[in-house]
């Protein structure tokens, strides 16, 4: 019987964070979620387990709500990079999860560091 398409993801963003944890332990991981609708980022402090940032398509001062492509990732982008900074963090891991990093999350990622982030 073959793997469902939500199996296979599931193993394919355990493999890729198990794989970021042994490389950028002490860091904050920088955590990426993309559905149909939308798409959100996270800056989680593993070791404490609290999340430090957050951006999302969902919040109305971004202006793209309920918007799930390259603009509205390229936004989200610059704004975890803002908050980030806020926050007193300036060096992160980026965790793509499941998802290729390609087009939306690759967006995303080139936004956060255009506006400031390492990652």
């Amino acid at each position: 019987m073959a793997n469902s398409k939500r199996t296979l993801f599931l193993k394919r963003r355990l493999r890729v964070r198990n794989k970021l944890r042994k490389v950028n332990a002490g860091r904050p991981r920088l955590s990426v979620h993309r559905s149909n609708k939308n798409i959100s980022v996270q800056l989680i402090d593993d070791v404490q387990g609290v999340t430090l940032a957050a951006a999302s398509t969902l919040e109305k001062d971004l202006g793209v709500v309920g918007k799930n492509n390259i603009e509205a990732a390229t936004k989200v982008g610059a704004a975890i990079a803002e908050r980030a900074k806020k926050a007193g963090v300036d060096v992160a891991y980026f965790d793509r999860g499941g998802f290729l990093f390609h087009g939306k999350v690759k967006a995303l990622a080139d936004a956060a560091r255009e506006g400031g982030l390492k990652i």
